[in-house]
Formats: structure tokens, sequence, C-alpha cells
């Protein structure tokens, strides 16, 4: 089948390349010429596509990119993959409007339009459809099918990948889920059909509100056992030897990324506007991680006073600037909220990250050092932020002064952890 696949990032690009790797003809649709361009040159900018890959279905033209409208002509499906941030506490559905109106001046009947990109539930009957019969002027249900598959993309996850993870699916009828279905079936090993479009985009929110929740249950928690003089770690670790009834998670300096720090508010902002109530646990939820990188910096200054110092003036080296354990994301990292008040307290700040690109980074504001033995032993203070692989985590903490590990993997007298 002609497959179009709008918005060529994390989602998008391994949905593409998978598609093109089981025998579809695959354009990937991306506004932005610089990603164009580097995809037309096998130059894939995202860690789960390798560029060999990318190369091959390019050389065997079963995949192009293009940031030309034009191109979209004659699909059979298409998957709408662009993003759904939040601005000031309200999603911003911006990109998926737009998007439905490109398609929907393709579209054909016949053909079918799929979302993947998270939202609040409603959004594919409510928004995505009406402009799509608005632009078009065809009628979805009866000259074309629709529905809801949400993304369940795991950056990095060396259990599940991208095409054992099972596929929610779901269509606006009958005819719809069929196709959609029978579409996903040929990428993914499994896929579950629910019932209709509101049930997939619930699904998916009630994944990240449930990590979210309980990711900030237990940062609550060590700020506050710290005080109790009682080792959340290990507790933790006692508490997971239950064999039922438990989910492991840890403390940490926050929560980044494209979800969790966002999809649970979707839900919270939909419940609010329709229902006039508050979602009241993701809210705390929200309140308590956004909170955990001044609790870092309060750690941090504690300790230096007892040592006799300040914060103002000090050369702190912050490891680990990514939101996720050996990833090359950035997006809505910790790491840049603990920079930005380490600095406007009057610290030296420079950063230390191996999985980041060069070139990429600017926005931490922090000057970008390697963690050499040198670098470690020259500052006043370590932060362990994210646990990457790539950090010799022995040299470290033999080279470092003190350390503020917020991931529990050093020990010793000049070792404090979160």
């Amino acid at each position: 089948m002609q497959i179009v696949v709008a918005g060529q990032g994390y989602v998008g690009l391994p949905l593409a390349v998978r598609a093109a790797e089981v025998g579809h003809r695959v354009v990937g649709y991306d506004v932005d010429p610089h990603r164009v361009q580097r995809l037309t040159s096998g130059d894939s900018y995202v860690e789960d596509v390798a560029s060999s890959r990318l190369r091959a279905v390019l050389d065997t033209g079963a995949y192009s990119a293009t940031a030309d409208a034009a191109a979209l002509a004659g699909f059979d499906i298409a998957v709408i993959t662009v993003p759904t941030p939040l601005r000031d506490s309200v999603p911003d559905l911006t990109y998926i409007e737009t998007c439905a109106r490109t398609l929907g001046e393709h579209l054909r009947p016949g053909a079918t339009v799929v979302l993947e990109s998270t939202t609040y539930p409603g959004t594919t009957e409510e928004l995505l459809l009406p402009i799509l019969e608005k632009t078009s002027g065809l009628k979805g249900g009866v000259d074309f099918l629709a529905g809801f598959s949400p993304e369940r993309i795991a950056p990095g996850n060396k259990r599940w990948s991208f095409e054992e993870t099972p596929k929610l699916v779901s269509g606006i009828d009958a005819k719809s889920l069929d196709v959609i279905k029978g579409f996903y079936g040929g990428i993914f090993q499994t896929t579950v059909p629910v019932s209709g479009p509101k049930v997939a985009e619930l699904a998916k929110l009630i994944e990240n509100t449930f990590r979210l929740v309980n990711i900030s249950m237990i940062n609550e928690l060590a700020t506050l056992t710290d005080r109790l003089g009682v080792n959340i770690w290990e507790a933790i670790d006692a508490a997971a030897t239950k064999p039922f009834g438990f989910t492991r998670f840890t403390p940490g300096p926050g929560v980044g990324g494209h979800c969790l720090p966002v999809d649970p508010l979707f839900l919270s902002w939909k419940i609010r506007e329709d229902l006039g109530v508050p979602f009241r646990f993701v809210e705390l939820a929200d309140d308590v991680n956004r909170r955990m990188p001044d609790y870092v910096v309060r750690r941090l200054v504690e300790a230096l006073d007892k040592r006799g110092m300040t914060i103002t003036g000090s050369r702190i080296l912050l490891l680990g600037l990514t939101y996720k354990f050996n990833a090359t994301d950035l997006r809505n990292s910790p790491s840049a909220r603990v920079a930005e008040l380490l600095i406007g307290l009057g610290a030296e700040v420079r950063g230390a990250d191996p999985n980041i690109p060069d070139g990429a980074g600017a926005e931490l504001a922090v000057r970008r050092v390697e963690a050499t033995p040198e670098e470690v032993s020259a500052s006043d203070a370590v932060v362990l932020l994210m646990d990457h692989t790539r950090f010799d985590l022995a040299m470290i903490q033999e080279n470092a002064t003190w350390v503020l590990d917020c991931r529990n993997r050093m020990s010793g007298a000049n070792v404090e952890v979160l």
C-alpha cells in the first residue's frame, strides 16, 4: 500500500521505516526541511533507527522523505505522528489540526487516516474527523476510514522492541477497525483492538498516568525518609521481593521526555474542561515532580554548607543530562531545571553526557565537558543525574570530593544518595 507517515520524529520515523521494511511504499512527511535533508542522505537522528536501516529502505525506494505536501497524493493509509505539546498547561493540538487539513486536501474515497499522537479522549472523533470531512468534502465512515492507535515508543528499551510491543488499535466504525488492524498486524507481532477511539485515547493516558503517580509517590517519600534517617533504596529493594501486588519505582531528580510530564495533564485538562472537577492525583503528582530539581539543589546546598562552602562560586559537575537512562533525548529533562537553579545561585556549572551528540544540548545553558578524572577532581561537587552505562562510576567516586548520587549507584564516605 501507499503509506504516508506525517511527522518523522521519535514516533514517526520508526513506524515509517518498519512499514517500508515489510513491503509498503512509504512517504515520510515532515515540515522541517533540515530533518528531511538528513533523512534523504540516510542520516538517522532517532536512536532506535540505525542509519543503516534507513539507507536500506532508501536504496530500495520503499521509503522517501519529503517536506512537499504534494507528495502525499494517492495515499491508502496516512498516519499522524505529530507533537502534541502543552502550552501553559493547556493541550496544543495545532500540529494535529494543520496536519489534518493537509491530509484532507489529498484524501480520496477508500483511504484511511490514523492518529497516533497522544491526546485527550474525543480528539479523533471530535477534532480530527470534522477537519478531514470539511477539507475533503468526504464523509467519515462512508467515504473514508479513520481511527486512533496510540504510540508506545520506548527509546532505548532492549526488552521490548518496536514490533514486539503490543499495538492498540481502534476505528470510528467496524470497517475502519478492520483495515487499521490489518495494517498494523503486518508491522507488529500483536494487535489489541478496542471498541472505539476514546477507549484507545484514554488507555494511552492511563499508561503514563500510572507511571507518573507512582514515581511522584516515591519521589516525595524520598524527600521525607532522608529526614527520618531511613534508606529508601534499601526499603524499595525489600518491598520488591514481594512477587505480587508491587511494581518497582525508584526516586530521581524528576521526570522528563515527551510523555510523563505532558500526557497525564491532557487527561487532567479534559476532566476539568468537561466535568469542572480536578483530577487530584495527576495535579499532585505533577506538583511533586516539578519540585524534585529544587530538592536536588537544596540537598547540594546543604552538603556544601556542612563543608563550610557556599553554592555561589562553587564548581558543580552535572553528570547525565538526558531524561532517560542511556538515551540521547533532552526533552523536558529535569537536568535543565537543576542547571538553571544552580546558575541562578551563582554556581559555576558544567555538564557531562557522552550520549548527547555534538552540537546538541545548547538549551541547557551549561558548559559541556567530558567526565575525566581531572574534571571530576576539580569540581567542588558532582551530581549524578542519570547513570549512563558509558560513565566510569568507579573512577568518578575515586576522584570526586563529594557526590550527590540521584541513582543509588555509588557508595562511600564521599557519596550521599538522594
